[in-house]
């Protein structure tokens, strides 16, 4: 797995670097509201937007760095399913919007007052695990990164052609489709579990952030673009293990240490990510003349095992 990220890495390299982006940022506590009716249900959801600014004074009461930009809501029946989002700077932030939704939530129990009652989760926000919800609107950082590898540079350190790189992951698309699955990807899971335990984050947060999409072409001039978004990327550069003394010294050594950082961290996992997926996606060819297969034969030179 190391060489196979290395690999990706050296590509990136020769190619001269990677861009990424980070597009949003929303960490969600997801409240749902009960009601005797319907009725009751709709209304409520037009005093939310009509008391957006009394009750993001109210959350933000309880804390100095999280900021309520936004409080989505979803009519069902006679619920309304809430998404809270937050900014919550450079910490994960779950504790943190837990706490002011709550506080919020109180105050709003006792001012409208067709409410039956609320849950103060009502698994809306989708914690630790993928969902549609997040895809489109976010959880934690989204973040692209995407790079155009020179036609020489995926031959001489992939040993695969732009055309047969864009048709493999066209089918592997086709199978994401077909499955089901939370992303288009071939292990996004693997570079972010490792940077995840090495720098002090809930590793059960892969859950969420291992969700994205990639996207791929041959440019005119033969070369060759790849793109992964991941729009559930859930770090933290300050609080909870982030401090612990390996960890620390991890997040030090990427400059990622502390207030300020958290964003930087996120592109870099992204980058990550994209290597991982060109060594891979590329080692899965099957070489005609040989017969052989990158993917196999590297696990069996450089497993463990061995």
């Amino acid at each position: 797995m190391l060489a196979s990220y290395n690999r990706g890495m050296r590509v990136i390299r020769e190619s001269g670097g990677v861009i990424t982006t980070v597009s949003g940022e929303a960490m969600q506590r997801a409240p749902v509201f009960v009601f005797p009716s319907a009725r009751e249900a709709r209304d409520f959801g037009l005093w939310l937007d009509q008391n957006f600014e009394r009750i993001k004074a109210v959350a933000e009461s309880t804390t100095s760095i999280g900021k309520l930009n936004e409080i989505e809501h979803y009519h069902a029946h006679n619920m309304v399913f809430t998404r809270f989002d937050y900014s919550t700077g450079d910490a994960a932030g779950q504790n943190m919007t837990s706490k002011a939704t709550f506080f919020a939530c109180e105050w709003i129990n006792k001012e409208f007052k067709g409410l039956s009652h609320y849950l103060l989760s009502g698994n809306f926000d989708t914690e630790k695990k993928t969902s549609s919800v997040n895809m489109l609107k976010g959880r934690g950082r989204r973040v692209t990164a995407e790079i155009t590898i020179p036609r020489d540079v995926m031959l001489n350190n992939l040993r695969i052609s732009p055309q047969q790189m864009h048709y493999g992951q066209s089918i592997s698309t086709l199978s994401a489709f077909l499955s089901n699955s939370s992303n288009n990807a071939a292990h996004p899971a693997n570079g972010l579990a490792a940077l995840y335990l090495a720098t002090g984050q809930d590793i059960a947060n892969i859950g969420e952030s291992n969700q994205c999409t990639t996207y791929n072409k041959v440019t005119r001039d033969g070369d060759y673009y790849f793109s992964i978004t991941l729009p559930a990327l859930i770090l933290a550069t300050y609080g909870g293990g982030t401090a612990l003394p390996t960890q620390r010294e991890c997040l030090q050594i990427m400059d990622c240490f502390g207030p300020g950082k958290a964003l930087k961290l996120a592109e870099i996992a992204a980058a990550l990510t994209l290597a991982g997926e060109l060594s891979l996606g590329a080692a899965a060819k099957i070489d005609k003349e040989t017969r052989t297969n990158e993917w196999v034969d590297a696990h069996e030179r450089l497993g463990r095992n061995r």
